[in-house]
């Protein structure tokens, strides 16, 4: 009886598993999202060997308003730290640096992955020398379960590239800016990287009918067992 209980365990675990989830990154851990100059720890190419990036996942950028967010899907332009002569059609630009800022306070960006293929981010102000000095990254997204209702339409979903505010006196530099599209909707803990699910459309209560389905279907074969 012992071993077909363990069994029932093992085939439970595995449908478990097979509820597929997205993940939040946050690219470069507790570091941020920062020059060498700043930060000389700083290695995004070490931070995203390993990592497998899909459709629906989402990038969280932290950084300060001195530093800025380009996403491209242009190799060229990426390798020349440089968009501004970049088409909107491969090239957004998240958040731009405010050079007359003289007190940084802290940003955060939220990027989707809504295209599969090599992706390339860098920070593009300053004529280029904060991506120059290793603030770049190039990650690869995989297809995996596609995405998200929320996601199928980015170009209705994701909002305009949005310029953070510059600061001033008044500002608490305790609380960052966040520019966050409307349509992330994966929770966002105290993990440097969390897996949730897409909750879109009642996503909880599906979840749930998939695990109850299986689970009875899982208790009919125990039935069996134990009659064997």
């Amino acid at each position: 009886m012992a071993s077909k209980l363990a069994l029932l365990l093992i085939l439970f675990s595995v449908t478990i598993s097979q509820v597929q989830s997205y993940t939040n990154y946050t690219v470069g851990d507790e570091i941020g999202w920062f020059d060498v100059l700043e930060k000389p720890e700083v290695d995004y190419r070490t931070w995203a060997a390993g990592k497998n990036f899909s459709l629906g996942d989402f990038l969280i950028f932290n950084t300060d308003n001195n530093h800025s967010v380009i996403q491209t899907y242009n190799f060229t332009t990426f390798k020349s730290c440089d968009y501004a002569d970049a088409s909107d059609s491969d090239t957004v630009q998240w958040s731009i640096a405010d050079p007359s800022s003289t007190s940084p306070h802290p940003v955060s960006v939220v990027v989707p992955l809504v295209k599969t293929g090599p992706t390339y981010f860098f920070s593009g102000d300053y004529d280029g020398e904060q991506c120059q000095n290793g603030q770049q990254l190039q990650i690869m997204v995989e297809h995996g379960q596609g995405l998200p209702p929320s996601l199928k339409d980015p170009s209705d979903e994701s909002p305009a590239p949005t310029s953070p505010s510059s600061g001033g006196d008044d500002d608490d530099d305790s609380v960052p800016d966040t520019l966050v599209p409307s349509n992330f909707d994966n929770t966002v803990s105290d993990d440097t990287n969390t897996t949730t699910h897409d909750s879109n459309g009642g996503a909880s209560s599906l979840v749930l009918e998939f695990l109850g389905f299986h689970l009875h279907q899982l208790l009919i074969a125990l039935g069996i067992l134990v009659s064997i």
